[in-house]
Formats: structure tokens, C-alpha cells, sequence
């Protein structure tokens, strides 16, 4: 008997490439009854499928794919979230080999970005994301777009878009766990007084998602460390760019638009 179909995630490299690999691919998974949903090449020289399968026919597939002379089995996994989003994209997010927690991206990749964040904010739960990054590369602008697109709420608890925000306190209806709190950890440090660090503290208690910007700067008030987040992400305006806090000095520079 046949198991239930889930969705799968296969990655193989070239070894070989010859006209018609992929449809030698394509025609084995026809012949073991596994549908392809998506196929994208996911890095050089790579392929990426995500595919519909019972758990004995992806047993049976796998020997076959490994004694295969044109190609080198990568994956074969249930997918995860950076699976789905290289079948995507087309490319893989770039993830820090020593901390699993933190993933890096440059401005030009800022719609792969706006649709990871998206993927964590449909999350259930609380989730405590940081985003690094220098003044107006993008940040603030990619969290609005991602509430968006995961159809959230988002509101300012410390922020430089517009103009300076520190509040102290919500309103009836803002206690929503839908919602994406958003803390601008610059702001918050240098600005915040005891009320407003009351209402992170709030905050923070609720099952809901939570980004603050400039996490580093945010753990210097010695409540929260950096061990707390679930998620760190880095945008740079390009690759070789460096990440520093020299601005913050600098406060009309540092609370200027971020937009």
C-alpha cells in the first residue's frame, strides 16, 4: 500500500551535462509516480526540484539517483525553508557556516529577502528576528514589505521612518499576536526611558513576532542578549561592505530616513 504523498526536496549536481538529462529525470520520476511541482537551477551547476511523493517511492528513488554517472545526489529531504525559496529564486540564501541562526543578503537580493522574512512572519508563535545593517540600505523598507506580504500588521515600537517614534504604550486592539512588533534597537537604546523599555518588555511576553534593528546595539541595555534570537539577518549594500555603529554618534546622520 501506497503511503500518503508529501512534498519533497531534490537537489543533484551535474556531473555530466549531455542534451537531455533532464528529461531522463523528469521520465524516472514519471516511472515511479512522482509528480514535479517546481525545477530551478539553485546554484552552479545545480538543479533543485520540489516534488510530490509517497516516503516508499522516494526510498526506491534514491539508490537509483546515487547510481547515476551524470549527475551527484545533493538532497533528498523534506524541504525546508530555504529549499523552497532557491527552487524559487533560483538561488540559495547565504547562511553563516558557524551560526545556523544568522543569513546574509545584499540590497540587490532585497525581493528574496522581503519573501524570506514573509515565510517567518506567517510563522505561529514568538519569533525574535534581527536585522543589521547600515543606514537607509533597506531595512525598514523590507520589514514593511514583508508584513505586507504576509498579510500582518505591523506597528512602530521605536523608529526612524518619517520621524523619531518612542512609545510607551499601546492602544486597544494593537495587543494583537498577528501583528509584527517593530524596535529600532539605536532608538530604543538612546532614547527609550523606563516606560518604554516596560513596553518591550511587554512585548516581548507575547506570542507574536517581534524584529529589531540594530540587535547589537538593542543588547547593550542588558536585558536581552543576542542568544534570544531566533533569527539574525544582514543587509549590506554589497558584499564587501562592513556592518559598524560609528553613525550612531552622528544623530542627525543616525535618525534620518531609512525609507
Amino acid at each position: 500500500m501506497v503511503g500518503k504523498k508529501l512534498v519533497w526536496y531534490l537537489e543533484y549536481e551535474i556531473n555530466i551535462n549531455r542534451p537531455g538529462l533532464l528529461g531522463d529525470i523528469s521520465s524516472l520520476l514519471g516511472m515511479l509516480s512522482i509528480n514535479i511541482i517546481t525545477i530551478n537551477g539553485v546554484d552552479r551547476g545545480r538543479r533543485g526540484l520540489l516534488i510530490l511523493s509517497s516516503k516508499e517511492r522516494i526510498q526506491r528513488l534514491e539508490p537509483i539517483l546515487r547510481t547515476m554517472e551524470t549527475i551527484r545526489l545533493i538532497k533528498l529531504r523534506e524541504p525546508t525553508l530555504r529549499d523552497r525559496l532557491a527552487v524559487r529564486h533560483g538561488r540559495y540564501i547565504q547562511r553563516d557556516e558557524e551560526d545556523k541562526r544568522t543569513f546574509r543578503f545584499v540590497r540587490d537580493e532585497i525581493g528574496l529577502l522581503v519573501d524570506f522574512m514573509s515565510e517567518i512572519f506567517k510563522e505561529e508563535g514568538h519569533k525574535l528576528i534581527g536585522i543589521r545593517g547600515m543606514p537607509r540600505v533597506g531595512k525598514t523598507e523590507s520589514l514593511v514589505a514583508a508584513s505586507v506580504s504576509a498579510n500582518k500588521r505591523w506597528i512602530f515600537i521605536s523608529s526612524t521612518l518619517l520621524k523619531q517614534t518612542i512609545r510607551d504604550k499601546l492602544i486597544e486592539g494593537e495587543y494583537d499576536t498577528e501583528s509584527v512588533f517593530l524596535i529600532d534597537g539605536a532608538v530604543s537604546l538612546k532614547r527609550g526611558n523606563e516606560r518604554h523599555w516596560s513596553l518591550i518588555r511587554e512585548i516581548m511576553q507575547l506570542p507574536a513576532i517581534k524584529v529589531v534593528e540594530h540587535p547589537d546595539l538593542f543588547v547593550q541595555k542588558g536585558e536581552y542578549s543576542l542568544r534570544d534570537f531566533d533569527y539574525i539577518i544582514e543587509l549590506r549594500n554589497n558584499q564587501d561592505e562592513e556592518i559598524t555603529y560609528e553613525m550612531v554618534n552622528k544623530q542627525n546622520t543616525f535618525f534620518g530616513f531609512d525609507f
